[in-house]
C-alpha cells in the first residue's frame, strides 16, 4: 500500500504536485518536487555564486520554503520549474546587489585579476577543455543579469518564453539580449583564435 502511493507520488506531473501541496499541504508532494528539483537548483546556484557551496545549499533551501510559503499564490496549470527558477533568479540578483555594496572595491580588484588571468591564457593550447574554461571565465567577466540570462537559457535549458517569464522581460527583448551575448562571446573566443595562429 505504502508503496502504491510512493509510485503514484512519482508519477504526477510537478504541477500536479504542486496543486496537492496547495490544496492539502501535502508533505509527500512537496518532498516530491523537492526530490526532483534540488539538485538542479544546487547545480544553477553553484554556477552563479562563484562556486559557494555552503551559499548554494543555503539559496536551495531558500527557494523550497518560499515555495512552501507561498503556495496560496500558485497559479494552477503554471510551470513549477519556472517558479522556482523565477524564485532563484531574484535570490542571486539579490546577492549579486548585495555583494556589490558590501565589496565593491574587492569585485573591481577581482575583474583585474580576471582580465589577467584570461590574457595569460592565450598561450594554451586550443582544445574542448580550454575552450570550456575560457567560456567560463568570459561569463564570470560578464554582468550579472547577463550571465544568469546566460545559464537559465543554455545551461538550465530553459524555453525563450520560461526564461521571458522569469526575468519578467518580453520574449523579444530576451532574444535581442541572447543574440547580443552570443555575439559578445562568440567574438571575444574568436579574438583567442586569431591570437593562437599569429
Amino acid at each position: 500500500m505504502v508503496l502504491n502511493l510512493f509510485n503514484t507520488i512519482r508519477k504526477r506531473s510537478d504541477e500536479e504536485l504542486m496543486g496537492r501541496v496547495c490544496a492539502d499541504a501535502d508533505d509527500r508532494a512537496f518532498n516530491e518536487l523537492y526530490r526532483r528539483h534540488a539538485r538542479r537548483l544546487q547545480g544553477f546556484f553553484f554556477r552563479m555564486l562563484g562556486g559557494n557551496g555552503e551559499l548554494a545549499a543555503d539559496f536551495v533551501q531558500e527557494v523550497f520554503l518560499r515555495l512552501w510559503s507561498s503556495r496560496a499564490r500558485y497559479r494552477e496549470g503554471d510551470s513549477v520549474s519556472t517558479w522556482m527558477f523565477s524564485m532563484a533568479y531574484n535570490l542571486c540578483k539579490n546577492e549579486y546587489r548585495h555583494q556589490s555594496r558590501c565589496m565593491v572595491e574587492s569585485v573591481e580588484d577581482e575583474g583585474v585579476m580576471a582580465e589577467q588571468t584570461y590574457e595569460e591564457d592565450f598561450e594554451l593550447q586550443m582544445d574542448v577543455d580550454t575552450l570550456d574554461r575560457l567560456l567560463h571565465e568570459e561569463l564570470q567577466l560578464l554582468p550579472p543579469d547577463s550571465r544568469l540570462l546566460f545559464a537559465l537559457r543554455y545551461e538550465e535549458e530553459l524555453t525563450v518564453p520560461q526564461v521571458a517569464e522569469i526575468v519578467g522581460v518580453p520574449e523579444g527583448t530576451v532574444k535581442s539580449r541572447l543574440n547580443r551575448l552570443m555575439g559578445h562571446l562568440r567574438q571575444r573566443l574568436t579574438n583567442y583564435l586569431k591570437s593562437e595562429r599569429i
